[in-house]
């Protein structure tokens, strides 16, 4: 019995031995599978597009203008006879919105409106309605239109997240008349000012193309939910390839909500323009930068609180001064008749004052 186990045990172990050998040779002997091959991970934002798609309209305009019958290239004979003559021709335009309550209220950009005669939404099921002017503010370049329907889908606005550079989002809107187009990109920055195109400015910019017909369209993210709405983009002939502008849903939602209940928007007014000082220097280390007073309305509040041209605005109530931006959206945000606490310094030397808001006065639409 034992000489049979050890002739066994001598069998199993020569066929190892012979086993290993030959896979040493031929590897390919070996009985292992093959991985199987991985399968691209393809992302898709068709639902987000479908949550939000039948709450973008898109926005038509007419207006009627004047013009000379006979342009400036027509034959010196035609323009003797009737150089004085005018003609009244249509002239269209296009624009995108966003449906914000079930019975009509639409938020746009006031430059798709701006001085227009008619305005027709199309809806996402291709009923078309005629829609009016509710109000609109310069300051933002927003303005709010009223269909008279109801049951219309709202969109679900975000205005609490924090997005980040680098975040994928989809413009939706009516890119030249063709309605509901998406494009795709990312958050390239947010917060952007000093662009000079509207007084107030917190925008979110994106390389999702917006292009003419987009403006007053939809920024979602890949929930579904708006952040921006659609403003502008840098132009090509400037060399510029996707630079474009949204402004922020917290923004678009306060002016809205305002023009809603007031007709327009009531903003605290400082009577003074702040820059971001080039170079600041203050007296002992860790000393907050500030913001510079540009220029001085007189008899507004700055000019009765004491302020003059040339002061550094340290901190508001006790919060540190961000960038001149920032400030200026600060002031804005206050009610007027608020009185805010202000820290400044002028020629080395610190002071405090108290400044009461007033509404600002109307900005040119």
């Amino acid at each position: 019995m034992k000489r049979i186990a050890q002739i066994s045990l001598q069998a199993i172990v020569f066929g190892l031995a012979l086993a290993f050998v030959m896979v040493w040779f031929r590897p390919t002997l070996l009985p292992i599978g093959q991985p199987e091959p991985k399968r691209a991970n393809v992302l898709s934002y068709a639902d987000a597009v479908s949550h939000t798609a039948p709450s973008v309209v898109s926005i038509y305009t007419r207006t009627l203008v004047s013009e000379p019958l006979i342009g400036d290239d027509a034959d010196p004979l035609f323009q003797r006879m009737y150089r004085d003559r005018q003609v009244v021709r249509p002239r269209n335009g296009l624009g995108s919105g966003v449906i914000v309550s079930e019975d009509g209220l639409i938020l746009t950009t006031a430059h798709v409106i701006n001085g227009v005669d008619n305005i027709f939404i199309a809806l996402f099921d291709g009923s078309v309605a005629e829609a009016r002017v509710v109000g609109t503010d310069p300051g933002t370049d927003l303005a709010v239109l009223k269909v008279d329907l109801d049951g219309l889908p709202v969109a679900e606005f975000d205005t609490q997240s924090a997005h980040r550079p680098g975040d994928v989002v989809l413009a939706i809107g009516n890119a030249f008349g063709l309605n509901h187009t998406v494009t795709a990109g990312i958050i390239s920055a947010t917060g952007r000012g000093d662009l000079n195109l509207t007084a107030f400015e917190d925008f979110i910019q994106t390389d999702a193309a917006i292009n003419s017909g987009n403006s007053g369209g939809a920024l979602i993210n890949p929930n579904g939910q708006v952040i921006g709405i659609n403003s502008a983009s840098l132009s090509q002939d400037m060399g510029a390839q996707g630079i474009s502008f949204a402004i922020s849903a917290r923004l678009a939602t306060d002016v809205f909500k305002q023009i809603v209940e007031y007709g327009s928007v009531r903003r605290g007014w400082l009577g003074a323009n702040v820059i971001d000082p080039p170079l600041v220097v203050l007296q002992g280390e860790d000393q907050p930068r500030g913001v510079q007073v540009a220029q001085i309305y007189r008899g507004g509040p700055a000019w009765n609180a004491g302020l003059r041209p040339g002061d550094i605005l340290l901190s508001a109530d006790g919060s540190a001064v961000g960038t001149a931006r920032q400030f200026t959206l600060l002031i804005a945000d206050q009610p007027p008749g608020s009185e805010i606490e202000l820290l400044a310094v002028r020629n080395g030397q610190r002071f405090s004052t108290s400044v009461k808001l007033i509404q600002q006065p109307p900005l040119p639409g």
